[in-house]
């Protein structure tokens, strides 16, 4: 993002992939570009149409934080991509609540949202603006007629994010309109495709792009793009959750791609893996979306993670901003997970109550302290009202916790031992002397203090089935202060009405 140009973003056509209406349509920011034949003439204009496949997952647009947003009819804010993805990943669990009144916001804690939900339409869209950027640059690069000095390199990257799209998409909403690179930019509606297919589309892309020798080496890639262990990351996720997903299990599969990782290392202090100078963690971050106060400004991401989780007493000069916006704190549920030894208690206490009676009251709740805008040496960010500290899409640690709850559930995994015991060591907590000394109770309560604010949760409540179980609950789950169970049709997202009503090959998920 530092390094590459915005592009020119009225290239990338939504009605080739969705046929959306309404409040949320998905149209061009610049029409006066919006034609191939207008907008690419140069190699240099074929690399920044490719900028937008990576901008996009840290902007809402290309003219600042919330200006011209890709996503129209709702706040710049509320459409960046993973700000979208933590309402739906985050709030959702016993992580996280946001206290404020933002429309439907505190329905989504709740388990409580419909098909009409500004936040999950939000999110679908962004997903799928995504793809179609990713679409459109694969199939201009594809069709080029000037030279393209790394052509193969480029597509694969472009290849490379939308199968990360493509994961959100089955694992928020399952059954999706389809389209690729093949699909005609306003033809007839997108076609269907079931959880099931395209899991098989996923796996098969992922499997092609590890093999694939155009795509950047493990570790070879320049910081912020991508190399080949995005598609074994993304692949291992798919692995992970196929019994959700298409309902066999492939935990050995997911044991075996994660073996292909090379050249990944625990980062020796896990705070400084969410501050503003993270990008130099790259031992450990094997993917992140580059944030910066001055170059990258967005509303979403880590800016959203920063300013959301300060309030109350929080000392802002020790997060990095200069005040903050007083929204989201953990449930009881969560903070209890933790012992006080645990290097990873990444909270602040003071002024703070552990119990949530009221979530509109920020002080109900332990705030968030993980990340922040300062250095590893203390320095603050370059700007207070942005943040320049990078988010860690996956990490080595979560490969590692992948290793042993496969182990767990069958997969002969040589290193799971190890890999357990590597996360827990770092975090100063007990270790295990076999692997018949851990449980999977222990597995999802480690994921949660290991990976917490970074967007699996929900994903990992969903696989253990405990997300809307009420075998496990936490504060206002279902609406209520002691938690209840809620109907495992929320389990998935819904379809947003707007597109189902725009596109007769669409059919809303079972209990919408």
């Amino acid at each position: 993002m530092k390094t590459l140009k915005y592009i020119f973003a009225g290239l990338v056509l939504a009605a080739g992939l969705s046929s959306c209406i309404g409040d949320l349509d998905v149209i061009p920011i610049d029409p006066s570009k919006n034609t191939a034949d207008k907008a690419l003439k140069t190699a240099d204009d074929y690399y920044s149409l490719l900028a937008q496949c990576y901008t996009g997952f840290a902007v809402s647009g290309s003219y600042g934080p919330n200006g011209d947003n890709n996503i129209s009819g709702v706040d710049g804010g509320f459409s960046q991509y993973y700000r979208g993805r933590y309402h739906l990943n985050g709030l959702t669990t016993d992580e996280a609540v946001c206290g404020w009144n933002d429309q439907t916001l505190q329905d989504l804690h709740g388990l409580n949202w419909t098909n009409s939900d500004v936040f999950v339409t939000a999110f679908y869209y962004r997903i799928f603006y995504q793809i179609s950027a990713c679409n459109e640059f694969i199939r201009q690069a594809q069709k080029a007629t000037v030279e393209l000095p790394e052509k193969d390199r480029w597509i694969a990257e472009a290849r490379a994010l939308r199968a990360l799209c493509w994961l959100d998409a089955i694992d928020n909403f399952g059954n999706v309109p389809f389209a690729d690179e093949t699909a005609s930019v306003g033809a007839d509606a997108p076609r269907r495709i079931a959880r099931e297919e395209l899991f098989s589309y996923i796996e098969s892309e992922c499997r092609d792009l590890i093999d694939n020798s155009a795509l950047y080496g493990m570790k070879e890639a320049p910081y912020g793009r991508a190399d080949k262990a995005l598609p074994v990351m993304v692949l291992a996720k798919l692995y992970l959750n196929a019994e959700v997903y298409a309902g066999k299990k492939m935990y050995q599969e997911c044991a075996d791609v994660l073996a292909e990782l090379s050249g990944y290392s625990l980062h020796s202090d896990y705070s400084e893996l969410f501050l503003a100078d993270n990008d130099r963690c790259t031992d450990e971050i094997i993917f992140a979306i580059e944030q910066d106060g001055e170059d990258t400004q967005s509303y979403g991401v880590t800016n959203y993670l920063i300013f959301a989780s300060t309030g109350g007493s929080m000392d802002t000069e020790q997060v990095g901003i200069s005040s903050g916006w007083g929204g989201i704190r953990m449930t009881s549920k969560f903070y209890n997970y933790f012992t006080s030894s645990d290097r990873r208690r990444l909270f602040w206490e003071e002024g703070q109550k552990v119990e949530i009676d009221d979530i509109s009251d920020f002080t109900n709740g332990i705030a968030f302290f993980k990340f922040k805008n300062i250095t590893s040496s203390g320095a603050p960010g370059k700007a207070n009202g942005f943040v320049d500290t990078d988010f860690p899409v996956f990490r080595y640690a979560d490969a590692l916790l992948m290793k042993a709850e496969c182990a767990k559930r069958g997969a002969n995994v040589s290193d799971a031992l190890e890999a357990w015991n590597q996360v827990r060591e770092r975090a100063g907590v007990s270790t295990a002397a076999s692997m018949n000394d851990v449980t999977l109770d222990m597995i999802i309560e480690e994921r949660a203090r290991e990976l917490y604010q970074e967007g699996w949760r929900r994903s990992d409540l969903v696989r253990f089935g405990l997300f809307t179980s009420s075998k496990y609950l936490w504060d206002w789950k279902g609406g209520i202060k002691g938690g209840r169970g809620v109907g495992e049709h929320f389990n998935l997202f819904p379809i947003p009405n707007s597109d189902k009503m725009a596109n007769p090959n669409l059919i809303q998920n079972p209990g919408y």
